[in-house]
């Protein structure tokens, strides 16, 4: 079974605001972060995805809050793969505290494939490595090492 660990880090003191808690637009860098890591640990980092030409535009973008983090705070991030057909995909992503274990944020990103002209692609028969990669990881759950 493939295996993805979760994306972890702290708080960055620069990423709270005058309340002491992460401020709202930081959960959604945290998302990218996590997409990164994703495809760095499935053998197919960004850099190597539009080094062939690819890229992949967010489409939309949303988080649901639960419980703020706050500076220097652990947390992690479970992500899931939800949909892929090739054109498009969708991923899940749930932000846990790991000094409280709370959930802080849910959320959610659609993206699209396309060429560097940022015209629409068909990852299956021109980039069938990609292709793979994605599919995949379709529904895993990235989850804790055992």
């Amino acid at each position: 079974m493939k295996k993805i660990l979760p994306y972890e880090r702290r708080v960055f003191y620069y990423e709270t605001d005058k309340m002491g808690i992460v401020h709202h637009s930081n959960y959604i860098r945290i998302f990218e972060e996590t997409r990164v890591s994703m495809l760095a640990q499935a053998g197919m980092p960004f850099e190597k995805i539009e080094a062939q030409g690819v890229l992949v535009p967010v489409l939309s973008v949303e988080c649901k809050y639960k419980y703020p983090l706050r500076f220097d705070e652990k947390f992690a991030v479970h992500s899931k793969i939800i949909k892929f057909n090739g054109t498009s995909l969708e991923v899940e992503y749930r932000i846990v505290s790991r000094d409280s274990g709370k959930i802080c944020a849910e959320g959610h990103s659609s993206h699209c494939f396309t060429d560097e002209q940022l015209k629409p692609l068909r990852l299956k028969n021109k980039y069938p490595e990609i292709f793979k990669v994605f599919n995949d990881y379709l529904n895993v759950e990235i989850t804790d090492p055992a």
